[in-house]
């Protein structure tokens, strides 16, 4: 579990987090979302113990890290795949991890195969790919086999294999009770991938909640149908005390209703539908529309001529 209270962080006169509050709990994915500048990296570092909060405090299972005996023990980290040394091996750059905290050699090579590099387990990191290189840092945080995993943009430079197989791993982690917590900036995985949220925005928490209701709560669900006699339609929607909109394409968007509901007043006056369709947000809409009055860097216009 991890533990922030009141944390901030303050560069001179910049605030980067702002009194966050939120508890990471084990048994679930739960993802890290805000813009840039959100203060995500500052926050994930003040995990971490690389930046010291200005106040407030942060507990990893009830103690600061820097008070962990054996620290990959306790959390594995993954939040920049290239900070190796590009001259040493794999294997010797996890032998180096596994001497230093306690943790047996033969975990090495073990973990070295989980992520798929066992048959470069002698090649000097230098020389890997982009995603090589994750899966290398990847390897890394499991080392310990701790309780508390953290990753930063995890799926950076992996093949759609590897995308699917680190979703999998995280969600698989999560269900043997570890905390999993993953910052990314690609909503689709996000939401393929975390069951809890919490998002900040301009250093301060904008939400704390599940998958589901995160989606619910900042976005607009409606019903989508189609039928050849539209205005037809659009009279009985209204008698229902209903305000469809027309799209461009011909369909009809119909709010806070249910489509059974639709679907048995197009029955019960005759009339034919070709579509009748729930139509969910999705989590970047969500996101997009929470979040909007928190972007920090906007861009302008859409490039043409650039």
């Amino acid at each position: 579990m991890i533990e922030l209270d009141r944390l901030t962080k303050r560069y001179g006169t910049t605030v980067a987090v702002d009194q966050l509050t939120c508890t990471v709990q084990p048994g679930v994915v739960t993802g890290f979302l805000g813009p840039n500048g959100a203060g995500k990296s500052t926050t994930m570092r003040m995990m971490l113990g690389l930046d010291r909060p200005t106040a407030g405090d942060v507990r990893i299972d009830g103690e600061h890290y820097d008070r962990l005996r054996d620290p990959l023990n306790h959390i594995g980290a993954l939040l920049e795949a290239k900070a190796v040394h590009p001259g040493r091996t794999a294997y010797n750059h996890l032998t180096v991890l596994a001497q230093s905290n306690g943790i047996p050699q033969k975990r090495v090579p073990e973990v070295l195969d989980l992520v798929g590099l066992g048959s470069v387990a002698k090649k000097r990191p230098k020389g890997f790919s982009l995603g090589m290189g994750q899966r290398l840092g990847i390897a890394s945080a499991l080392l310990g086999d701790p309780k508390i995993l953290m990753f930063d943009e995890p799926v950076n430079g992996l093949d759609p294999e590897g995308i699917h197989w680190i979703r999998n791993l995280m969600k698989y982690l999560a269900s043997e009770g570890k905390t999993v917590f993953v910052s990314s900036h690609l909503m689709s995985e996000m939401a393929l991938t975390a069951e809890h949220l919490i998002v900040i925005g301009r250093g301060r928490l904008l939400a704390d909640t599940s998958m589901r209701e995160f989606i619910k709560e900042n976005s607009r669900s409606y019903v989508r149908l189609r039928t050849p006699e539209p205005e037809r339609m659009r009279d009985v929607l209204a008698t229902a005390g209903l305000t469809p909109v027309a799209t461009e394409d011909g369909a009809l968007e119909v709010d806070s209703v249910e489509s059974d509901r639709l679907g048995e007043l197009a029955a019960e006056h005759g009339l034919v539908l070709h579509e009748l369709s729930p139509q969910q947000a999705s989590l970047e809409e969500a996101f997009m529309q929470l979040t909007a009055e928190a972007v920090q860097y906007h861009a302008h216009g859409t490039g043409k001529g650039a």
